[in-house]
């Protein structure tokens, strides 16, 4: 016989169970937020520069708040780039491994605390293994700012100390505009020393450079025997192009529709030709050299183009620009629609006389 203090228990034992259930029901929507909410960096060497941006978007109409960010290892230092999220924006938290202050296994939780709109908490992982035999110095490949049909090169320092038959077999890297080459500078016994050179080449495209390449060593163990070494960088473009890409706006029948694009470089430069994918879309080209080009681009609906569709297009800007010959813009526009002829109104009375 089930007394009344065993009933009192059993509710109790039943609502506790639907709290957790609904307090971990309620952190799935923070958690949906995060593109991957683990990182595992594997093997590293010893003063190496080793991070992870974690991706936040906030995918609801609700804005989104970030009270704190935290780890439970020290061998770990955290930065947000932003706190306040309103519908589909961004934020990274940084999570940068201390290389040379902390050596083998290394696990780090990382607890991120959202306020709005719920309070709800969000846990990510770090891993890695810290290689105290193998110092990379500098830590990373540091590009810097490069303008864009620049070609660059940089050296680190790889030292080893622990087998004498120890070598770095090959050097893998992912990027078709990066190489890279391990030279054996020394060796001693219990200490090998190697060069690293790395090299950009001049056909990388614009933006930031974010990479990694992999020294693939002789170790026995598989896992350890791939070393990461980051690459960073920025390739500043020759030419750019603003608005990019450019919407016209909306196109009415039979009126021409104009826009300017700015397109600007470091030295003077003339605009050779345009070329468009759609010929509604036609371009003034001036022979000028000059620094900023104001290009007037023209639409022109012809006759049984759909109205109340979206057009667009791609233009190419062929220039004597050495080193960047072209670069490519989208441009669109609206047609507007077929306005809905008005019924015909009934003729007017005239005056009755009074």
């Amino acid at each position: 016989m089930i007394t009344a203090t065993w009933r009192r228990a059993i509710a109790t034992a039943a609502g506790m169970l639907f709290c957790f259930a609904s307090l971990a029901q309620s952190q799935e929507w923070a958690r949906a937020m995060f593109d991957r909410t683990t990182c595992d960096f594997g093997t590293v060497a010893r003063g190496a520069k080793v991070e992870h941006r974690f991706v936040v978007e906030n995918i609801y109409q609700e804005d989104a708040h970030i009270a704190s960010v935290s780890s439970s290892c020290g061998c770990t230092a955290l930065q947000i780039s932003k706190r306040d999220l309103k519908t589909w924006e961004k934020a990274e938290i940084v999570a940068e491994l201390d290389t040379r202050g902390f050596s083998g296994r290394k696990d780090s939780t990382i607890t991120v605390l959202f306020d709005k709109p719920f309070a709800a908490e969000v846990q990510l992982h770090v891993h890695a293994y810290i290689r105290s035999d193998i110092v990379v110095q500098p830590g990373a490949i540091q590009f810097g700012s490069l303008s864009q049909g620049t070609a660059a090169k940089q050296d680190v320092v790889v030292t080893y100390a622990g087998r004498d038959d120890w070598r770095i077999e090959k050097v893998e890297c992912a990027n078709p505009h990066i190489e890279a080459r391990a030279v054996e500078t020394g060796r001693t016994p219990g200490q090998v020393n190697y060069s690293l050179s790395v090299k950009l080449k001049e056909n990388a495209p614009a933006g930031y450079i974010r990479d990694q390449l992999v020294l693939v060593t002789n170790d026995l163990d598989g896992w350890a025997a791939r070393v990461p070494v980051a690459i960073e960088g920025v390739i500043v473009p020759a030419l750019t192009i603003r608005p990019s890409p450019l919407s016209m706006g909306v196109a009415e029948a039979g009126q021409p529709l104009t826009k300017n694009l700015v397109i600007q470089g470091k030295t003077p430069f003339r605009i050779v030709a345009v070329y468009s994918s759609d010929d509604r879309f036609q371009c003034k080209v001036s022979g000028d050299a000059k620094t900023v080009h104001v290009l007037p681009v023209m639409f022109s609906a012809k006759d049984g183009s759909p109205a109340g569709k979206a057009v667009s297009a791609k233009l190419r800007i062929e220039t004597d620009l050495s080193g960047v010959k072209a670069v490519e813009v989208g441009v669109s526009v609206q047609l507007a629609p077929v306005a809905t002829p008005k019924p015909p109104q009934p003729p007017g009375r005239p005056p009755q006389d009074r």
